[in-house]
């Protein structure tokens, strides 16, 4: 008799999936001012952006690509070069505007500073 297992969601989690619903109800990303998202995990950060239009991830980054996983740490630096990395990448494609999709999480720590350094490396948001 097999029996399922299934992971206990704790109410973080469950108050951090609402924010995220109540957020993505507003931000929608289109091909010409994709939606900037941003996944924290306990170890790495991802950010993304996408065409909801389409469902199409037009630049990804995350901490554990080959250029960064060596020089950086999975801190606050490290969320500044991801967002340096992702704005360089959006640039090259000729994305300047962006709409800032947080996933629910506070804007504070690792997110303010990936979105702090894309601003700085040149995307409006």
């Amino acid at each position: 008799m097999a029996t399922k297992i299934r992971r206990k969601t704790s109410q973080k989690q469950v108050v951090r999936f609402k924010r995220k619903l109540r957020i993505r109800s507003r931000v929608e990303g289109t091909a010409e001012r994709p939606r900037l998202s941003v996944f924290r995990s306990n170890q790495n950060l991802y950010a993304q952006l996408v065409d909801d239009t389409k469902g199409h991830t037009i630049v990804s980054a995350c901490t554990l690509e080959e250029e960064l996983k060596d020089k950086v740490g999975r801190n606050i630096e490290g969320a500044k070069t991801l967002g340096n990395l992702v704005a360089k990448r959006a640039l090259a494609k000729n994305i300047s505007q962006v709409v800032f999709d947080r996933s629910g999480y506070l804007y504070h720590g690792r997110v303010k500073a990936l979105a702090d350094a894309a601003r700085e490396a040149g995307l409006k948001f």
